[in-house]
């Protein structure tokens, strides 16, 4: 049986002001040793943090997106589940 540890990516909209608000991106690693923060990327770019986890072993198992109300096309954070197992 394979023993799991899990952690979470969040990509988030970092802007608070104007009509930029939703274009620089903000990564987050949340895992058992902690908080990383990854960085802001100009434009929503999470492909590159989804390799940098899983170069390290992690898989994405689930994604969630959060829309802001009343803006159905604008995103303004996604979360990925993540897991890898327990050497």
């Amino acid at each position: 049986m394979t023993n799991w540890e899990y952690a979470r990516l969040e990509y988030r909209a970092a802007g608070t002001l104007g009509t930029d608000k939703f274009m620089d991106w903000t990564a987050t690693f949340h895992h058992p040793g902690g908080v990383l923060r990854w960085g802001t990327d100009e434009r929503f770019d999470d492909l590159r943090h989804l390799n940098r986890a899983g170069a390290a072993g992690w898989q994405a198992y689930a994604r969630a997106a959060i829309h802001v109300q009343g803006e159905p096309h604008r995103l303004s954070s996604v979360s990925y589940a993540m897991r890898r197992p327990v050497p």
